[in-house]
């Protein structure tokens, strides 16, 4: 149904005219073979060809000739899924599924009537705070003192299921110490092989600081020098993943003015978070040939290290790690072999296989939110494969994925540590004596 109940018909022209602009012509690349149903979590769980990477095209074709009058089906389906583009690793077209999708939640959440209250909140959440480091800040450390206090077990016992669930998912706040920014400059250690760019992010910092602070350190003894400029913030990956496309172009601007004028001087601009990441990059399907240059530049933290053949003296790491791919960076980036290969670098550290480490964990950016049921459902698969694994962590290079697992293996009574990649080998590479 759509959020304010309103009949749904009555968008179906705007919304046709919008889908036939923006996507229309894209959409006709899918030839419907069905080799995207096994990759597609929503399709395994549900069973239903609408919850499939070819049934969602369909419906966004329907509509766009005017063929499906009623938007109903395809609002459900298109929040339903979760963006992971594992559809995309398996489809012999090239279909750019994510992009598909990214503009059909635009077309939904921005032709009248419009939203409901539901949305407006999520709306205000990541375009006043997420993209404000000011104001996120506030607001986590608000949080911090509700954890601090234990109000958040409180109202947990207190609030009903469906809040109580939503706190159950909060991470815990480091110290402040932790999230401390970054110096803008840090020399390279020893000889100088090249300087990068450093992107922050915005939910990095607060919740991640200490990856952040790793590749740093990494990159400097590796060589790099690395500035972090001052300016750049939210990458917009959250926003458009919720339809708010406009949101997102303005903060891919933003970024673009900021990082356009190191860019000549840069070897790389380098990314701790896979959805930050693959954002940066593709950047060009929002704001257009603006983007190209610095979309080229950018590099996740571990195929920056794995292409340049890193050189760092590793201390022996005694640890059973399972490394889980990130869907941003595997699929939307095709970075899978150069993580495994860092890590296998470290002495004594043993990769320990586990049951399909390419499927989504359900987090999605705040699928987990606004989707809770069928983000556990695809999380349980997930969660009895790292428990048949029994290693001694997790590691994972984005922090979405992070939470989701570190919350998933807790309730299952395992609460394995969960890791970026990049501190492992902060850990390994970090100075003796």
């Amino acid at each position: 149904m759509s959020s304010d109940g309103a009949d749904a018909s009555d968008r179906a022209p705007g919304l046709a005219s919008l889908l036939e602009r923006s996507l229309y012509g894209e959409t006709l690349d899918c030839v419907h073979c069905g080799l995207c149903l096994t990759s597609c979590p929503t399709y395994r769980a549900t069973g239903r060809e609408t919850a499939s990477p070819r049934g969602r095209i369909y419906l966004m074709r329907g509509l766009a000739e005017g063929r499906l009058e009623e938007t109903e089906v395809l609002e459900e389906e298109a929040f339903l899924c979760l963006g992971c583009r594992a559809c995309e690793t398996a489809c012999p077209s090239g279909v750019h599924y994510g992009e598909m999708l990214e503009h059909t939640r635009h077309a939904l959440r921005t032709e009248p009537p419009r939203f409901g209250s539901a949305i407006w909140i999520e709306r205000f959440a990541l375009r006043q705070l997420v993209p404000h480091a000011s104001r996120l800040r506030g607001v986590v450390r608000l949080m911090a003192g509700i954890q601090r206090l234990r109000l958040d077990r409180l109202a947990a016992r207190l609030l009903p299921r469906r809040l109580a669930e939503m706190i159950s998912l909060m991470p815990r706040i480091p110290e402040a110490q932790a999230r401390r920014r970054m110096p803008l400059l840090t020399p390279a250690i020893g000889e100088r092989r090249g300087r990068v760019a450093l992107f922050e992010g915005c939910i990095m910092p607060e919740f991640f600081g200490r990856v952040n602070d790793a590749a740093r350190l990494v990159l400097a003894r590796a060589g790099y020098e690395v500035v972090v400029p001052e300016g750049a913030g939210c990458c917009g990956a959250l926003q458009a993943h919720s339809g708010d496309l406009d949101c997102a172009r303005s903060l891919a601007s933003h970024n673009i003015r900021v990082f356009e004028n190191e860019l000549a001087d840069l070897d790389a601009i380098v990314v701790t978070s896979a959805g930050c990441s693959a954002a940066l990059r593709e950047g060009e399907s929002w704001i257009g040939e603006a983007a190209v240059g610095v979309a080229g530049g950018v590099r996740d933290i571990l195929e920056f290290l794995d292409e340049v053949d890193v050189s760092l003296e590793l201390e022996p790491l005694a640890k059973r790690v399972c490394y889980d791919d990130p869907c941003h960076l595997v699929h939307a980036q095709g970075i899978a072999a150069g993580p495994r290969r860092l890590l296998e670098r470290i002495p004594e550290l043993e990769l320990v296989p586990h049951a399909n480490p390419e499927a989504c964990c359900g987090a999605a950016g705040i699928y987990n939110l606004t989707q809770p049921e069928m983000s556990q459902r695809v999380l349980a698969p997930k969660v009895e494969a790292l428990c048949a694994a029994a290693p001694d962590l997790v590691a994972t290079a984005n922090p979405g994925c992070a939470m989701q697992l570190a919350s998933g293996l807790a309730a299952a009574g395992r609460s394995l540590p969960v890791v970026h990649p990049i501190e492992l080998l902060e850990e390994a590479s970090r100075p003796r004596g």
